[in-house]
């Protein structure tokens, strides 16, 4: 068969990209060469689109231990003798397409990153984002991921511990499923994923048999494959998480033999990624013989076993002579193990089927940052940017009095994305198979005991995807900084991030815009809170019938903890405690649940931020908590200060008497989301020392008023007991699943 431009095309490589890869061989290439460039140079797998403005980031400094997208995950040094691995990635159209092992198969593709490097996964965070919830498609969709999530985590050992959920329009079509993972390794225990550049090396193909389940996942899209074998070639994987959990031991044991030169786990684009990855990082080449992966169909073709996404794979390079090694762990653990080809100091990926030359492709023309495409797109400031900058706080009615107050918050705790979401949380185990343990005690970010280290982990995942809509650079540093903001308030010293950047399709000038002036605010947020990349996702293409999802530029952090006592919840501890706010409240409700949910706003201005003020919050809290000062501390974020108060409340049934003191709105002060606020509670004995650091400080902070033994009383008026509020907070989502609409 002749390959022409055509076939290129319906393997969505375009015509330009056909001729050079023409050029690059010095030939046409025939169907399987073609069927490799088309996954390798796919954006999931080259980042052509976005590469460019990804090293605009700051990818090295602080604890880092390899710069980003060196290693299959970030690396980052804890300190006494540990490092922390942590990524993030997505896994949007496959949970799109079938939610639950879409999902399933994304948690288990992340902790395989993580102990691909050699460290043991110690817990999972996730990022999640769909339709409306009152919608019936929604619904489905969101108890298929949350079961797919919940199921994985919970059989693979790995407890999760702290999430995100939003409920938008946007969403509907393409929901949005960002899984993530948070390991640790012993200093020098780390593996690279690289081949190594000994010629003669052998190449062992280790995990589970690979079959035809995911093939293309990252590119096809090509009608005759879909046409000819539909029912064969099903788009999502098919996850089997004991068996993950047998190759996490087998992986952890082999590379304690010494026999490993690297590895790396199969996920996007299967056998032709990390065999691509592997050489080009150790500039070698490899001679691969295909008959030799063990299979679970019949009659498998070459460019279905490159391509192939089956899941819990891992490729191996050994030292030569050390084989017996490598295969005496993997039978103990009763996985497959086989010797598929060797190292080669060409250059070259040669891959041959019963002896015959499949395949041969220059390693480096394969891969992100050699020879794969960079485009940079066109770009153009949005059209509805000026609705929103038009959008002026006088256009609102302000609340006229207590009744109406108490009205919104009712409907404000009732709001899917500020409502308890237990509905899901319940289905993930957060103590699952671990020594390091949590205590499950509320805060702003997942605190995790790191066995061994004598230290903890905080981790948190955050963004508002409405923020950056209404502005793409101030909302990706409110991502930034919220999420630093969550580990400080929890007593964490924020250390490093990982991305996932969902957005719509790049070709679309409005949204390359949004992308990248996401990527340069993510990039300013970083350097101003000592937090470099490691590496993380870009997601494209994320579209409903009306347009792209909500730029959503998913921040995942970690932070440390060096003195375990120093860990801060939210919650309220005692009647009697001080209440107050530190940071300045503004008369601004832009792009607010009150806002957009109650007052049916689309368009209107990013909440009011300000990163040299946030710099200064964050830091008060972080030195308040070490002098002991504080009894909780949680920040101002979705539903703005009384939503934030009732959070506070609720763990011990604990309520407050608050008073507006200020000269804002009603609606400003009770339910704006300006930024860089902080709500803490401070014992009578120690307020006196709290406001005399507070001056020092610099920063503007009130006292609200005094926590309660039960009762809620906001300006002089009684508003209930904290359990009825709890009840409405607790209750609300399953209400609503309870009562689909068609």
């Amino acid at each position: 068969m002749e390959i022409t431009a055509k076939h290129a095309e319906e393997l969505r490589l375009t015509a330009e990209e056909f001729e050079l890869i023409k050029q690059k061989l010095g030939r046409t290439p025939n169907f399987t060469e073609l069927c490799i460039f088309s996954a390798m140079w796919s954006e999931h797998c080259s980042y052509k689109n976005s590469i460019k403005w990804l090293k605009t980031l700051p990818r090295e400094g602080g604890r880092m231990l390899v710069a980003a997208g060196e290693e299959n995950a970030g690396l980052m040094d804890m300190g006494n003798g540990y490092g922390v691995v942590f990524k993030i990635e997505s896994h949007n159209h496959p949970s799109a397409i079938e939610p639950f092992q879409g999902a399933a198969t994304g948690v288990g593709g992340i902790q395989r990153d993580i102990f691909t490097m050699g460290a043991r996964p110690i817990a999972s965070l996730n990022s999640l984002r769909f339709g409306n919830l009152e919608d019936k498609k929604t619904q489905r969709l969101l108890a298929g991921i949350v079961h797919g999530i919940g199921h994985y985590g919970n059989c693979f050992g790995v407890p999760t511990v702290a999430g995100e959920i939003y409920f938008e329009d946007c969403y509907h079509t393409n929901p949005l499923v960002n899984a993530m993972s948070v390991g640790i390794v012993k200093a020098g225990k780390t593996v690279s994923a690289t081949s190594g550049n000994v010629k003669g090396n052998p190449v062992f193909f280790v995990g589970s048999a690979t079959g035809k389940d995911g093939i293309g996942g990252a590119s096809f899209a090509s009608a005759n494959i879909t046409e000819e074998s539909a029912e064969e070639l099903p788009a999502v994987q098919v996850g089997d998480p004991f068996q993950e959990k047998k190759l996490l031991e087998a992986c952890l044991e082999v590379i304690e033999t010494g026999a490993v030169v690297g590895m790396q786990d199969m996920g996007a684009a299967g056998i032709i990624c990390s065999t691509a990855e592997m050489s080009a990082k150790g500039g070698a080449g490899m001679h691969i013989d295909l008959d030799k992966v063990p299979t679970r169909q019949q009659n498998m073709k070459a460019w279905e076993l490159l391509l192939s996404e089956s899941q819990e794979r891992m490729l191996l390079v050994a030292e030569k002579g050390k084989e017996q090694a490598i295969l005496d762990v993997f039978e103990k653990w009763d996985l497959p193990c086989s010797e598929i080809g060797y190292v080669t100091d060409d250059g070259l990926l040669k891959f041959y089927m019963n002896g015959e030359l499949e395949a041969e492709v220059p390693a480096e023309e394969l891969v992100l940052g050699g020879g794969a495409p960079q485009y940079t797109r066109e770009f153009k400031e949005p059209a509805y940017l000026e609705k929103n900058k038009a959008f002026s706080i006088d256009s609102i009615e302000d609340i006229k009095d207590n009744a109406e107050l108490k009205a919104v918050e009712e409907k404000m705790i009732t709001n899917p994305n500020i409502a308890n979401k237990r509905w899901v949380t319940v289905q993930y185990d957060s103590m699952v198979g671990t020594a390091n343990t949590q205590t499950n005690a509320p805060s702003d970010a997942a605190v995790v005991l790191a066995k061994g280290t004598g230290k903890a982990l905080a981790m948190t995942t955050d963004c508002n995807g409405r923020y950056v809509f209404a502005n793409p650079n101030v909302g990706a540093q409110i991502a930034v900084a919220e999420a630093a903001r969550n580990i400080v308030c929890s007593g964490g010293e924020p250390i490093g991030v990982t991305n996932c950047l969902n957005f719509g399709n790049p070709y679309n000038p409005e949204v390359y815009y949004q992308f990248v002036e996401a990527v340069k605010g993510m990039g300013e947020a970083c350097r101003k809170f000592n937090t470099p990349v490691t590496g993380g996702n870009v997601s494209f293409y994320n579209q409903n019938p009306s347009g792209a999802v909500y730029p959503t530029p998913t921040i995942g952090m970690v932070g440390i903890l060096d003195d375990v006592d120093n860990k801060m919840t939210l919650d309220f501890k005692q009647a009697g405690d001080y209440i107050y706010l530190i940071g300045e409240s503004k008369n601004d409700i832009g792009s607010s649940e009150y806002v957009h949910k109650i007052k049916g706003v689309e368009y209107s201005n990013v909440p009011a931020f300000d990163i040299e003020e946030e710099l200064k919050v964050q830091q008060a809290v972080a030195s308040l908590i070490k002098k002991k000062l504080l009894a909780s501390a949680h920040d101002i974020s979705e539903g703005g200060l009384m939503t934030t108060l009732l959070e506070k409340g609720f763990n011990r049934n604990l309520g407050f008497e608050v008073g507006n003191y200020s000269l804002l709105r009603k609606d400003a002060f009770w339910f704006g989301e300006a930024q860089s606020r902080v709500v803490v509670s401070v014992s009578e004995e120690n307020a006196a020392p709290f406001e005399a650091e507070m001056e020092i400080s610099g920063l503007i902070f009130s006292r609200l008023g005094t926590v309660t033994s039960g009762e809620v009383i906001i300006d002089g008026n009684d508003w209930g007991n904290i359990s009825e509020w709890k009840n409405k907070y607790d209750t609300a989502i399953e209400n609503i699943i309870g009562n689909p609409k068609q």
